[in-house]
């Protein structure tokens, strides 16, 4: 076992294909699954799983993976030490959905790094997608929230696939709007001051269910309701159609703009926000450099 064959393992799960990895690692198809066969023939274990759509990571693979990353992560430490002309690239991944605080931790993830090498992805996407992200370790965290209408059929998911849910801080229901929205200048919005407004929501794709949606009161007949798959679109829509959107009231002037505001919304609702990890994974430097950043950015939201 090499750390090269321990780089191509992390690369192979970071992008989901065989293909995709070689191109990332500069060698052939070939030459990298005869790698991964090698290692998997030596450890007596199967890493991954061949399917007709690809790759799949085994219940062993996603142990094993745990334990590569520190052990590369401890090797990139000292090749930084002690062979300064050799570059080492970090890599770091978190799937969020839209919360501001997510992106402003992020930012000071990166700001603390210092060292110049590196690739950090920041993934803002569906429900689903977040959790299949950590589960198969393509990103070490993601950011999400439950509440007492979808916590059984999600609690049960991140079971299912060894993942731990971490509370960050809870939430009163809000609306986001545009200032020119003729509901702007109320200090709390009611269910029926809403309904003649379009309602906008993240779509969710093939997992499209009120279970997974972004938005809570998910089931609700909206008279006038819009799905979209950007969020940039989402806060257009906001401005010149006049709609209102779900959330938890959390934005940032400084990512946002002064011209979305948030207004609570009168119901009786709780929104528990937080971070999912892998059970059975140790957090990587970064991982807990980006947790405390997580912390800092919500304590005033507690």
């Amino acid at each position: 076992m090499t750390l090269q064959q321990l780089r191509y393992i992390i690369t192979t799960a970071q992008k989901g294909t065989i293909s995709e990895a070689a191109k990332e690692l500069f060698i052939s198809q070939p030459s990298l699954s005869n790698a991964i066969k090698e290692l998997e023939k030596e450890l007596g274990i199967v890493i991954f799983s061949r399917t007709n759509k690809g790759i799949v990571i085994s219940d062993e693979g996603l142990e094993f993976l745990g334990y590569a990353r520190q052990v590369v992560e401890q090797a990139d430490l000292l090749e930084n030490r002690y062979l300064q002309d050799k570059v080492t690239k970090k890599r770091f991944s978190i799937s969020t959905q839209h919360y501001s605080f997510a992106v402003n931790a992020f930012v000071d993830l990166v700001k603390k790094y210092r060292d110049n090498d590196y690739e950090f992805m920041i993934r803002e996407t569906r429900t689903h997608e977040i959790i299949e992200d950590v589960k198969t370790l393509k990103s070490e965290i993601g950011i999400l929230y439950l509440n007492e209408f979808n916590k059984k059929v999600i609690n049960k998911l991140l079971k299912e696939n060894d993942l731990v849910f971490n509370k960050l801080f809870d939430a009163r229901p809000h609306i986001f709007v545009s200032d020119t929205n003729p509901l702007a200048g109320k200090k709390i919005v009611t269910l029926e001051d809403i309904e003649p407004y379009p309602y906008l929501s993240f779509e969710q794709g093939q997992y499209n269910s009120f279970y997974y949606s972004e938005e809570i009161l998910s089931t609700m007949i909206h008279q006038k309701m819009i799905k979209v798959s950007d969020r940039a679109t989402l806060f257009n829509l906001l401005i010149g159609l006049d709609g209102y959107t779900i959330c938890t009231g959390v934005i940032s002037e400084e990512l946002n703009g002064k011209n979305i505001i948030a207004i609570p919304l009168d119901v009786d609702e709780v929104i528990s926000i937080g971070y999912i990890v892998h059970k059975d994974t140790i957090r990587s430097n970064l991982g807990q450099i980006f947790i405390e950043a997580l912390k800092q950015n919500t304590q005033e939201l507690m």
